[in-house]
């Protein structure tokens, strides 16, 4: 048993079952629908959280981080368990103040072996670092190799995603009311990039179709080591993910992972979205 424990937040879209697979514990952030705040993923199943976003007439959700109470006390119970060390994978700090949550709870602790990794992205990009780490640890590396290691690799990390519609990006600030009203009018379909801790719209097409094809370019321009296909109730799915493996060549299909965007994440994104992250081979 890997005496490394691995926790992460809600904002990678590791589901609560997938996670307890994984050995990976998962601080949940906080998402709130006017007057009731839940918990991501623990009181808010991702499944919930779309059901109450597509409502009629619901309000706009708003997200907020966890406190630093719920990493000490996750890190707490790592330590009970059995760890030694604990590495912990944040959402990119320049996207929530997540990652000052988990270095405030670490600092809760200051007798233990604790390493805060900025993974300087999100979605399932965080959980691809989140398994890179939880491999190294089985592998029998230490906390600060394991931490070293995937703040390397945070570099290889990037997520492609097609949005159906530019109104989300706008409630949640990320672009002008001016702006999603072109796009509205044009019918544009937004291709947006998360990497290095941003996230940048790479291209605008016409049709659903050619956001597909133009995203699984972007998803495909360089070697992959791992891959994960995640999507916010999207029908064409299936036939985005095929398409995908296809073209990635060497992937092993069956170790693609395939998650529904959860509440930490889908208020940005909005129902319709549909992308990949991966980690990229390095070099």
């Amino acid at each position: 048993m890997s005496r490394v424990a691995i926790v992460t937040d809600s904002a990678s879209d590791l589901s609560p079952s997938r996670a307890a697979e994984l050995g990976i514990t998962v601080v949940p952030l906080l998402v709130s629908f006017g007057d009731e705040t839940f918990q991501a993923g623990v009181e808010l199943t991702a499944e919930d959280f779309w059901a109450r976003m597509t409502a009629p007439d619901a309000p706009f959700p708003k997200t907020a981080a966890a406190s630093p109470i719920a990493f000490r006390d996750a890190f707490e119970a790592a330590f009970a368990a059995g760890a030694e060390s604990v590495v912990c994978i944040n959402v990119a700090s320049s996207l929530s103040g997540t990652f000052k949550s988990a270095t405030l709870g670490r600092a809760m602790l200051p007798e233990r072996e604790i390493h805060v990794v900025d993974s300087d992205t999100a979605a399932f990009g965080m959980a691809l670092l989140a398994m890179l780490a939880r491999d190294l640890a089985a592998a029998g590396r230490s906390g600060a190799e394991v931490a070293a290691e995937v703040t390397e690799r945070a570099k290889d990390v990037e997520a492609i995603v097609c949005l159906d519609t530019l109104e989300y990006l706008r409630r949640g600030g990320r672009i002008s009311g001016v702006q999603a009203a072109i796009g509205t009018l044009l019918s544009v379909k937004p291709i947006i990039a998360i990497r290095n801790g941003k996230v940048e719209q790479v291209d605008r097409v016409r049709t659903r179709g050619k956001a597909r094809t133009r995203a699984i370019e972007f998803v495909t321009a360089r070697p992959i080591e791992r891959l994960a296909v995640f999507h916010s109730i999207s029908p064409d799915l299936d036939e985005f993910r095929a398409a995908v493996i296809a073209r990635a060549g060497t992937v092993d299909a069956a170790a693609v992972e395939t998650a529904v965007i959860g509440p930490s994440i889908g208020p940005h994104l909005g129902p319709g979205a549909l992308g990949a992250a991966m980690l990229y081979r390095k070099g």
